[in-house]
């Protein structure tokens, strides 16, 4: 945690000085590109490895397009340089296979359970990019970073008591870049631990199934931890229980929740009050700067992505599961969402300019759609 505050501070701090001493918006996005140790990052660019070992090999690539089932490795063995990519999955899947969308509840169905999930992905990056592009492109955000500080302290150097404020504004650049990925392992060790907690479940309901007391494994989702340990100890289960909480989460999954929900449980409503913007924009929260303009790619389900590297993402949020798409896109903008949540966070982390709060995205945007995303000022523009 300590580790964590002092990335967090480390970059407000740079980005009060940096605003007061060269009038410089949120330089700090820049400086953290291609920091080390962002584990969250990495598994986007992980990814791009994985297509490397998939791209040699037509017949690989033929048999993935053609995937339906979750079995689909087994097969891949059989197929010329199939061994190759089915060991690159599974290294993959070794690593990052705890996670999934919305991962925070465990009832959700993981990528090592469900790996066809990540096919539309990996064939995206076949189509997409070439050979080694995962060290490129964390070398090119490197790169970009280096010249920012580079420019940032020449700058202050010039200024009246200048080789102390870069002096200072050094010590702070090397703490943020060293300890601001550290935010994204409390998270991640959640999740890891999360999944051994399912399989652990899972096992048992398996043997309520087999025993007669559970009509499928699913249904032990439907109760307490309690009432799962009093199952298991009695050999009995209400029925009606699990059909009444089964009909209740039908019921929950068709409202809509509101954008601001404060810790009282408070639903917020209102609009954004912005005169400094064009007629017929769409509002939001600048949480990654820089201006793009390209093709809208509105996405609601991450297996549903086909992106080419000209697309901005469109969405309803994002979640560290989704950051395998962000190497093959150029901007982001989702309905929900803050300056430090995921998406906010791997936006700057792979410098994509990003607008996130913005009501109705979805709707209001259509796929396919020309749009201009200004990350610095907080505001989307339809073009076409």
């Amino acid at each position: 945690m300590r580790a964590i505050m002092a990335g967090m501070d480390a970059t407000w701090w740079l980005n009060d000085k940096l605003l007061e001493w060269l009038g410089e918006k949120n330089a700090a996005d820049t400086l953290t590109l291609s920091a080390p140790g962002n584990v969250t990052s990495e598994m986007g660019l992980a990814l791009l490895d994985v297509a490397d070992a998939v791209r040699p090999h037509p017949e690989v690539v033929a048999y993935l397009e053609g995937v339906e089932d979750d079995d689909f490795l087994d097969g891949l063995a059989k197929l010329p340089g199939g061994s190759e990519a089915r060991d690159a999955i599974e290294t993959y899947l070794d690593r990052y296979g705890m996670r999934c969308v919305g991962e925070i509840d465990i009832t959700r169905p993981r990528w090592r359970e469900h790996p066809t999930a990540l096919v539309p992905v990996i064939l995206d990056n076949v189509r997409n990019f070439g050979p080694g592009a995962a060290e490129r492109r964390f070398e090119q955000g490197r790169q970009e970073a280096l010249r920012k500080e580079e420019d940032v302290l020449a700058r202050l150097r010039a200024l009246p008591d200048g080789e102390r404020k870069a002096d200072e504004t050094k010590r702070m650049i090397d703490r943020v870049r060293t300890f601001i990925g550290y935010r994204e392992y409390p998270k991640y060790d959640i999740v890891c631990r999360s999944f051994v907690y399912k399989r652990a479940l899972l096992a048992e309901a398996e043997r309520l199934v087999r025993a007669g007391v559970l009509a499928e494994k699913e249904d032990s989702f439907y109760l307490t931890f309690q009432e799962l340990h009093d199952v298991v100890r009695s050999g009995q289960v209400d029925e009606r229980v699990i059909q009444e909480r089964k009909d209740a989460f039908r019921t929950y999954q068709t409202l809509t929740p509101p954008r601001v929900l404060t810790s009282d449980g408070e639903a917020l409503s209102g609009s954004y009050r912005r005169d400094d913007v064009p007629d017929g924009a769409l509002v939001g929260l600048p949480v990654s700067v820089g201006t793009v303009e390209g093709r809208a790619r509105v996405v609601l389900d991450m297996a549903d992505a086909d992106l080419e590297p000209d697309d901005i993402l469109v969405t309803a949020f994002t979640d560290p599961s989704w950051s395998p798409l962000f190497v093959a896109i150029k901007g982001l903008v989702t309905e929900v969402g803050g300056v430090m949540t995921h998406g906010a966070v791997i936006a700057r982390e792979y410098g994509l300019p990003a607008v996130v709060g913005v009501e109705q995205a979805t709707r209001l945007i259509r796929d396919g759609q020309r749009i201009r995303v200004h990350g610095t000022d907080g505001y989307v523009e339809i073009l076409s």
